[in-house]
């Protein structure tokens, strides 16, 4: 008798599911085996399964990633549900948590995927229904998780999508994990230009990954970067987990020339001389680096703290510490920045006097249009160059900063791991 009342729940279930076939490990014992078991009017269990079977939706429901994936990527590709021979009726993710992820069924009514990127290390459920042309009605249910930030790598990158910057702009990479397999990783990122120049990648370490093409990007081109590591093992055990587009514009292409000697700043934009600022370099005891300089970040105002990059006196305290600097551009990671100055008057196209910056005459309060240092601020872009000569220091090391252009560019392929 119990073997009866638990077919009878069964057949009771599948009428609920108005005719929907589950798929999903139904349990046998001998009796089902031989095709024992009857509803009660003859028929034998096999038969009343063909049966339902033969009444079924032919539309047929697939997700991705299946049930039980644990280390899915994050990407909105990532997750995609489909239906053949039939169309979507509703779509629902959700993480365990009850909370709903915002998705799209496409207007052919055949696919669905979620509209942003997922969490990592994120558990998912996602329960589609779908119809066939005669209105019956299928359902598929798929529960994964997303992979871990301990499994997996991501690339920050520079410059922002959809921004404009000068000719000196590299696009620049830095990975949250050491990158082991640099090939498998450069091979599945793409920088292409509208000019059709040559683009090279450098691995400066495991973790930074830069790319430019052998001379300055022409002015007003388009770049590409294509960024397709979903899923690409960067080391043992660890997977990317990004897949976008990136565009940005070049503006123009504008370098400046500091001579530490003279005193004076040459502005050359696409050719053209348009400026000569007086500007004061960094002292005998802290001169400027020589070498070319891409401009990365502008402050219309900031505060400067030489104990933060090694000035300091004997109490700790810095030797200066100005929480105003007019129009500042940051020059190299370790510090180094063009930027107005108000504190240094008599000195601008006379006597270098910095700690190692390039300091051009401004006003305190960054709020007059009319001086040199606001001018310079207003006419420059992320990316712009700023190169130092007769300096009594040495150039600046490639990788401080976005300036791989002080390496030349046999050695620059040679840091490719995909070749030229």
């Amino acid at each position: 008798m119990t073997y009866g009342k638990r077919r009878k729940g069964l057949v009771a279930a599948a009428a609920v599911l108005g005719g929907v076939l589950t798929l999903a490990a139904c349990g046998g014992d001998d009796d089902a085996k031989s095709g024992g078991g009857s509803d009660g009017k003859g028929k034998s269990q096999g038969q009343v399964d063909a049966a339902a079977a033969k009444d079924a939706s032919k539309a047929h429901i697939k997700i991705t990633p299946k049930g039980g994936t644990t280390n899915a990527g994050i990407t909105s590709d990532a997750v995609n549900v489909t239906v053949s021979d039939g169309e979507l009726i509703s779509v629902k993710m959700t993480t365990d948590k009850g909370t709903p992820v915002e998705g799209s069924i496409s207007s052919d009514k055949k696919t669905w995927k979620p509209n942003k990127q997922l969490e990592r290390s994120t558990k998912y459920k996602v329960v589609a229904e779908a119809k066939d042309d005669k209105g019956r009605k299928a359902a598929e249910n798929s529960a994964f998780s997303t992979v871990s930030p301990t499994n997996s790598f991501i690339g920050s990158f520079t410059p922002e999508d959809g921004s404009t910057v000068g000719a000196g702009m590299p696009v620049s990479i830095n990975f949250d994990k050491a990158i082991k397999d640099r090939k498998a990783v450069q091979s599945h990122l793409e920088v292409t230009s509208s000019s059709g120049q040559k683009v090279v990648g450098h691995w400066f370490n495991d973790q930074r990954l830069d790319f430019r093409p052998q001379d300055y990007w022409k002015s007003g081109s388009q770049v590409t970067l294509k960024m397709d590591l979903d899923g690409v093992e960067g080391a043992p055990g660890i997977k990317g987990v990004q897949k976008k587009t990136i565009n940005f514009k070049i503006g123009h292409s504008q370098v400046s020339t500091v001579d530490a000697k003279t005193h004076q700043m040459t502005v050359v934009r696409d050719g053209k001389v348009i400026k000569t600022i007086p500007i004061s370099a960094g002292s005998p005891s802290s001169p400027t680096y020589n070498g070319k300089m891409v401009i990365s970040e502008k402050f219309v105002e900031t505060r400067m703290d030489g104990a933060t990059v090694g000035f300091s006196k004997a109490d700790g305290k810095g030797e200066y510490d100005i929480k105003d600097v007019p129009h500042a551009m940051r020059l190299s990671t370790s510090g180094t920045f063009i930027h107005g100055n108000y504190w240094g008057s008599g000195v601008f196209g006379v006597a270098n006097t910095s700690h190692g910056c390039v300091g051009l005459e401004d006003k305190q309060g960054a709020n007059d249009p009319n001086t040199s240092g606001a001018w310079f601020y207003t006419n420059s872009l992320i990316g712009d160059v700023v190169e130092v000569k007769n300096s009594d220091d040495k150039t600046i090391a490639p990788d401080n900063g976005l300036n791989g252009w002080n390496m030349d560019w046999a050695k620059w392929v040679a840091g490719s791991a995909t070749g030229s």
